[in-house]
């Protein structure tokens, strides 16, 4: 099991689901999975199946949008798309989000956990991978209604890696699959060249104006 991402789904009639989507990998294969609970003490497992759940990195957006289960996806290992489900478990409809554009995210992009819902628009951390296989954390804003439409992203990163984050089994490397708002904060935990973990808090205001900025 690998990156789970987890998400605290809530319904149109209020109930609430705890989703987590995973990559299972046995050495030479890999499958996306779904968890279900309310308890955390059960869980039910489906594998996912459909054009965009290959690969890596599927994320649950926490709530139905226009009906439709939504998630974002990396079906082609590269970049980050916007998937709909009427199910939750067969994902074939996409659309691949605006972005690459910096340098340090020219290589590869991936989602760093669920979107996050503001007044604003879906809040969703980025790690991108530029020159010399770095992986560094960025953030873009979509469309509430239509999350497939990006409207804001960061020129430059929000974290990159300090000279003490750099050494470890994968070097140069931030990778997070999840944060938490708290108030006005993401408490945002990551972890370090696959060597150590840390926590980051990130001013929410202060990331949402210079989101909006980049409009």
């Amino acid at each position: 099991m690998e990156d789970a991402r987890f998400t605290r789904f809530i319904e149109d009639d209020g109930s609430v689901n705890y989703f987590g989507m995973y990559t299972a990998f046995d050495g030479s294969h890999l499958n996306q999975y779904l968890l279900e609970t309310t308890n955390f003490q059960t869980f039910d497992v489906t594998k996912l199946i459909g054009h965009a759940a290959r690969n890596k990195g599927m994320a649950l957006f926490p709530r139905r949008i226009n009906g439709e289960f939504a998630a974002l996806s990396r079906w082609d290992n590269e970049n980050i798309s916007v998937a709909r489900s009427t199910d939750i478990k067969k994902w074939d409809a996409s659309v691949e989000l605006p972005i690459p554009r910096q340098p340090w995210e020219f290589v590869k992009l991936g989602n760093c956990g669920p979107p996050i819902e503001t007044p604003d628009g879906w809040l969703v951390l980025t790690h991108g991978v530029g020159a010399m296989r770095e992986y560094s954390i960025g953030a873009v804003l979509l469309d509430l209604n239509d999350p497939s439409k990006m409207i804001g992203s960061l020129n430059e990163p929000l974290m990159s890696p300090t000279e003490e984050e750099r050494d470890g089994y994968s070097p140069n490397v931030l990778y997070s699959c999840g944060a938490l708002l708290h108030e006005d904060r993401l408490l945002f935990p990551y972890g370090c060249s696959d060597d150590s973990v840390r926590i980051a808090l990130i001013d929410l205001p202060e990331l949402m104006i210079r989101l909006r900025a980049s409009r």
